[in-house]
């Protein structure tokens, strides 16, 4: 397919900022009120009545403007046209954990993948009132501001950020050989819950690099399209290109990208 144009994708752009924005309000508005709070299958993997009222949000707004684009939603699954080279991955509430605890590191992720590559991303946070927009081509901004990647060049200088997949308890490919790994080559690596606002941390120079496993598509989609218009990087573990539904990702400022991926793959007692 002919690769869309600027004002396409800023179009496109402009309706996942407006669904991002009206699931935050609606996230807000179920702020210390939720009433129920279920586990879909894991220990730790929850799921609220915000997730749901906040995914509604979004399907709304996306099935006004593109009605004849497809979707995958982390709560409703895959919807709409399975042939559509369109397909927005909606994560209506990222940091579920951190939600219900009222811990404010928590998401709304939106993203575009158009022939399965992500063009188009918007991630934002209303408790801490940051919008992270970014289109291919279009460059990444926070709050509507330029940002970048750090200029970190060394992994000893470097302040990693990392996550844990649900079933981290049963499976020894749990990403703790990793973590040990490089808390001991790095600065420093923090664990944030919220895969989404890992990568826009990333995306905006505030952490050099991020990686993680048993991660879904909607949980990455969007920070990816921030990552690499601020410069950065996202790839596999080894380097090669991502894919979404391998559930591995590693992203950093490009420059640090060599030296984090040999790290992880030498890893001590570590799965590839």
């Amino acid at each position: 397919m002919q690769q869309p144009s600027s004002q396409q994708l800023q179009f496109f752009l402009d309706i996942a900022t407006e669904a991002a924005l009206s699931a935050g309000a609606v996230l807000q508005n179920h702020w210390g009120k939720l009433e129920a709070i279920e586990e879909k299958g894991h220990p730790g993997d929850l799921v609220t009545t915000a997730d749901k009222a906040s995914e509604t949000e979004i399907l709304e707004v996306l099935q006004r403007h593109v009605p004849d684009h497809s979707i995958l939603a982390e709560e409703s699954g895959q919807l709409g046209k399975s042939d559509s080279e369109y397909l927005w991955a909606v994560d209506p509430l990222d940091g579920t954990t951190n939600y219900a605890h009222q811990y404010p590191f928590a998401a709304v992720s939106v993203a575009l993948l158009i022939g399965k590559v992500p063009q188009v991303g918007v991630v934002y946070n209303p408790f801490l009132d940051e919008l992270f927009r970014a289109g291919k081509g279009l460059g990444a901004t926070r709050n509507r501001r330029t940002i970048r990647v750090s200029k970190t060049a060394q992994l000893s200088q470097s302040l990693l950020v990392t996550g844990f997949a649900y079933d981290r308890r049963e499976t020894s490919d749990n990403n703790y050989a990793e973590l040990c790994h490089l808390l001991n080559l790095t600065q420093g690596v923090r664990r944030s819950g919220a895969a989404a606002l890992d990568l826009a941390s990333v995306a905006c120079g505030r952490l050099d690099g991020y990686w993680e496993r048993g991660i879904a598509p909607w949980d990455i989609a969007a920070g990816i399209v921030l990552v690499e218009e601020a410069g950065g990087n996202v790839t596999a573990y080894d380097g090669s290109p991502i894919i979404l539904d391998a559930g591995r990702i590693l992203a950093s400022n490009g420059q640090l990208h060599a030296s984090l991926s040999n790290a992880l793959l030498n890893a001590p007692n570590s799965l590839r």
